[in-house]
Parts: structure tokens; C-alpha cells; sequence
């Protein structure tokens, strides 16, 4: 219960105080990449409830000659890489949380494709709603590997309190200052989870 009012009453706020920050975000995306300015995809909730998640455009939609998207290294530009090395792509979360389908601390929302590959420890996770920031976000983010991505979002479900999102959200200051661990060491995201081998 106090999570949650926590999340209404801090969600109205920053809303409310990052106005002008969405709106110039928004204008700078249209006016470099074009339409849409918001990304919109499915993603599994609490207890795998499918919702659409909201983040700010960071790619362009460059295809080859084949009419196939290229690779996100090469559509990810200036602004893109901006925006996701301080953060800003998931400011829309906001309203995310706003709505109740997201949490500001809580496990990341994955890929729904990845569904089927959890085995039944790595499911945990999706006991408790996702968030924008979590404990995985603030021991690695995507510069850790997926098992211990996952080992981090179950010891999170397992232990979650009031003070440790408290403690995830002030460690999660830190890190937006340092802008550490927004890339794997391979890839300018995240590499795509194959399953448990």
C-alpha cells in the first residue's frame, strides 16, 4: 500500500516537474528522426500481465537494400545516444507507473518473446510489478550477464521492502551521475537472451 502511494504521489510529481524536459525531448526526436516520438511495446508484468511500455524514440528507421531494419549500432545516432546515456528514453515510464502497470523500483520488463525461456527461478521475477529502476539496474544494468541480471531481479522479489527501494532509488541517483553500465561490452544495448543453455 505504501508503495504504491508512494509511486501516484512521486510519479504526479516528476510529471509534473519534467514537463519542459518531455516537451523539448519530444520536439528534438520529431525534428531528428521524425515521427513517432514515443516507443510503444509489449512487455510481461506482474504475474505476466502483458502492457505497453512508454520510452522516447532512440533509433532511426534505416533499413538495408532489402527493406530490413539495420543493426542498432548503426541506428542509434547523436541524439539516441544522448538520450540513453542520461536516461532520458525512460522518462514516459512515468505515467508506466502512473497507471499502476509499472513501479519505480522493481525488475525490468523484458521482451515477451523471452516468456517461454525462464526456467521456474528465473519466473520469481515477475512476482512483484516491473520498474523503471531495480536492483539489477544499480549492480550492473546491461553490463552484467543475463544469469546475473536475473539472480539480482530474484534476490530484489524475494526481499523487497519500503527502505530497500528507498536504497535502490538513492544508488540509482548515483548511477544516472556516472551514466555507468548502459551498455553490455558487446552490443549498445543489451545482447538478446537466448534461454538457459
Amino acid at each position: 500500500m505504501l508503495k504504491r502511494l508512494f509511486d501516484i504521489v512521486f510519479s504526479i510529481m516528476l510529471i509534473i516537474l519534467f514537463a519542459p524536459v518531455l516537451i523539448i525531448v519530444s520536439l528534438l526526436i520529431l525534428a531528428a528522426m521524425g515521427r513517432p516520438v514515443i516507443f510503444l511495446q509489449d512487455r510481461p508484468g506482474y504475474k505476466e500481465k502483458v502492457f505497453g511500455i512508454y520510452k522516447f524514440r532512440t533509433m532511426t528507421n534505416e533499413t538495408d537494400v532489402n527493406g530490413e531494419l539495420l543493426p542498432d549500432s548503426q541506428r542509434l545516432h547523436g541524439l539516441g545516444k544522448f538520450i540513453r546515456s542520461t536516461s532520458l528514453d525512460e522518462l514516459p515510464q512515468l505515467f508506466n507507473v502512473l497507471k499502476g502497470e509499472m513501479s519505480f523500483v522493481g525488475p525490468r520488463p523484458l521482451l515477451v518473446e523471452y516468456l517461454p525461456l525462464y526456467n521456474e527461478r528465473q519466473k520469481i521475477r515477475h512476482d512483484v510489478k516491473p520498474g523503471i529502476t531495480g536492483w539489477a539496474q544499480v549492480n550492473g544494468r546491461n553490463a552484467i550477464s543475463w544469469e546475473q541480471k536475473f539472480e539480482h531481479d530474484i534476490w530484489y522479489a524475494e526481499h523487497q521492502s519500503f527502505l530497500l527501494d528507498m536504497k535502490i532509488l538513492w544508488m540509482t541517483m548515483i548511477k544516472l551521475f556516472k551514466r555507468s553500465g548502459i551498455s553490455s561490452a558487446s552490443s549498445v544495448t543489451m545482447e538478446k537472451f537466448e534461454g538457459n543453455k
